[in-house]
């Protein structure tokens, strides 16, 4: 079994590599670690290799994890499904919120940030295979969101943020990842972010112009238990 840090150590090979067979810069592209299901151990382990950014899906999980590990400087990442009665502990929890897809949770998420944090990081979620089962916004959707949110204060929209279908077909991984730099690149906003990419397809997602990858199984290994 190798060790978290020799995990993180390839996963920055493959960064690297993709980021320069891209012609594009390696500190362009941001490691999120997906820590979701992963002890505060294994984020320390992450921590003490270089590794800042940590990602997670489910809040309580999230929020105990924040408390065990108060002590390190992290910035923490809200990544998965978003209900209404989440809304204030992420707002006041986190720096980044990868999965806004409607206009309602982005108001809230506004009018809860607690004032003397900065700006709360937002990328919307669009479902770009369009999958019944995925969360996301409809690509036609689109537009009149991202100017809605731009609109509000104390949250920043900085990009969008897509899960494709899972594909072995490295055209369709390269398709589906253009498909979200295009819907970015034609909303007219000045925007940095793209989140998109994860350990089976990070390399095509950086081809494409991701920002963030965001890495779990790659980093950490396979999920340990179901969550619920």
């Amino acid at each position: 079994m190798s060790t978290i840090a020799e995990n993180i150590a390839k996963v920055g090979v493959r960064i690297r590599e993709a980021a320069q067979a891209s012609q594009r810069d390696c500190a362009t592209v941001g490691l999120l670690a997906v820590s979701k299901t992963k002890p505060a151990a294994a984020i320390r382990q992450a921590f003490a290799a270089g590794v800042r950014d940590f990602g997670e899906n489910y809040l309580q999980e999230a929020l105990e994890k924040q408390r065990e590990l108060g002590d390190l400087p992290l910035i923490w990442h809200f990544i998965g499904p978003i209900q209404s009665n989440k809304t204030k502990a992420i707002a006041e929890h986190f720096a980044w919120v990868h999965s806004v897809d409607r206009l309602k949770i982005a108001q809230r998420l506004s009018d809860q940030r607690p004032a003397h944090l900065p700006a709360l990081n937002i990328c919307l979620q669009v479902n770009v295979s369009g999958e019944p089962s995925k969360s996301g916004c409809n690509p036609d959707e689109l537009p009149a969101l991202a100017q809605a949110v731009t609109q509000l204060p104390n949250i920043r929209l900085r990009g969008l943020m897509t899960i494709p279908e899972p594909t072995d077909d490295l055209a369709c991984q390269h398709a589906a990842f253009a498909r979200l730099r295009e819907l970015q690149d034609g909303l007219g906003l000045s925007l940095d972010s793209l989140s998109m990419g994860m350990s089976h397809d990070l390399e095509a997602a950086i081809a494409e112009g991701a920002t963030w990858v965001r890495i779990g199984t790659a980093l950490f290994g396979a999920r340990e238990y179901s969550h619920n």
